[in-house]
């Protein structure tokens, strides 16, 4: 369960941004939108956050943050000697687009409270550490610093952390995380840290799209399908049931060889998935494909499979944009599985950004669960709590948003049509 993200100097995001799904001591929704983690320093976590704010405003920077760090841990450790990073620091002043990209994720992996972060440039990483808190007070694991005057990275390493520490730092370049290597070198206890990263934390936005696998694979299994059909009936959709036709077709794979630098392609066969749509109404039946159905039940059918899967995992989703193509009320619903402690009695999180103003609801959300996102005069992005604001008890949260009370949104100049 991720309790807490913070970035700086990433894209539009110059100043550090905190974004905390720490509960606060409201009662509201308490049953519902949070759940006990047993630990003193954050006992109640969110089940769930939403950002909003205007075009351009930040938003996605926020979700694609959390994501190159996730990329980061997940890819360092394979990459060539002096390959670059493609990180972006916040380039509309000269003191920031020289300065390091930083990143921090705290969260709670099998009762335990786990705080990783790291700082990188385009050519190296300049920090990293990871405390771990088996109790109260913070275990150092390790800790790393560049010192840009001696051209040399220190390392520091806790007693609690074990095994081979001196091949690990040996074999960390500038360019990799002492993290990433390590578990690639068969560290079993900060294997944990980074699966979390890798195989907890789901992203989709523009640069990882929903991938159709998952709804595919569930639809093989009869427990599957039928979840995901009562779960669209449940929508209003008329489908009853959806096969999946799997038929071998020709094709070709690419295999490059980084080594020789030799690409080669292979004429085989590949397989191919086609789905059949079941729809039944009072008057009648018919089979429909995929190409038959709208934009709304294709995101929907491509969201479920995941969506459950993270619901029995109890994984972490941050999805940027999630109301694209689907109608507010499936929105709400899909917020409302994960604040299901039946549904969700993993622990799941959802994350997601949203232009969505009817969801702005005390109903459906904490004050604490609602977050905006706005850009400044000099154009960098600042994210802040709608509890800030101190939102009344009975106060209208989709009223006072659209009419400017909490910021967030767009600013329209006035404009003229050249003649």
């Amino acid at each position: 369960m991720l309790i807490e993200f913070r970035v700086k100097n990433f894209r539009s995001l110059r100043d550090e941004q905190v974004l905390s799904l720490v509960a606060s001591r409201d009662k509201t929704l308490l049953e519902t939108n949070t759940l006990a983690t047993d630990i003193k320093a954050a006992p109640m976590l969110l089940r769930s956050a939403v950002v909003y704010g205007p075009n351009a405003g930040g938003k996605s920077n926020l979700v694609r943050a959390l994501q190159y760090m996730r990329g980061v841990v997940a890819e360092s450790a394979a990459l060539p000697p002096g390959q670059a990073f493609n990180v972006q620091p916040f380039r509309l002043d000269a003191e920031s687009g020289g300065q390091a990209t930083e990143f921090e994720a705290t969260f709670i992996l099998d009762g335990v409270r786990y705080q990783y972060g790291f700082s990188m440039n385009t050519q190296r990483i300049t920090r990293e550490y990871l405390l771990v808190y088996k109790s109260f007070k913070p275990q150092l694991w390790f800790s790393r610093q560049y010192d840009p005057g001696s051209g040399e990275q220190a390392f520091e390493f806790g007693p609690s952390l074990k095994g081979q520490k001196s091949v690990w730092e040996a074999a960390t370049r500038p360019n990799a995380l002492f993290l990433s290597v390590a578990v690639q070198l068969n560290s079993e206890q900060l294997r944990p840290v980074h699966d979390w990263f890798v195989n907890r934390l789901v992203i989709f936005n523009d640069v990882s799209p929903l991938n159709p696998h998952f709804s595919i694979e569930r639809l093989r299994q009869s427990e599957g399908r039928r979840a995901i059909c009562d779960f669209l009936s449940s929508a209003d959709i008329s489908i009853s049931d959806i096969d999946v036709i799997t038929r071998k077709v020709p094709g070709q794979t690419v295999e490059f060889d980084l080594v020789a630098g030799k690409t080669q392609v292979r004429q085989e066969e590949v397989e191919q998935n086609e789905l059949r749509f079941h729809h039944v109404t009072d008057k009648g039946d018919a089979v429909f494909g995929l190409a038959d159905e709208s934009n709304g039940t294709r995101n929907l059918l491509f969201l479920t499979g995941p969506i459950f899967d993270i619901l029995e995992k109890g994984q972490t989703l941050v999805v940027d944009e999630l109301d694209t193509s689907l109608h507010t009320m499936l929105v709400r619903r899909l917020v409302q599985l994960f604040h299901d402690p039946d549904i969700n009695a993993s622990g799941a999180q959802l994350i997601f950004t949203t232009h969505d103003t009817s969801l702005l609801d005390a109903e459906l959300f904490r004050r604490d669960q609602v977050w905006f996102v706005e850009k400044d005069a000099d154009q960098a992005s600042s994210l802040v709590a709608f509890a800030e604001f101190s939102p009344r008890k009975n106060e209208a949260w989709e009223r006072g948003y659209l009419r400017g009370r909490y910021g967030a949104l767009p600013f329209f100049r006035e404009w003229r049509r050249a003649h």
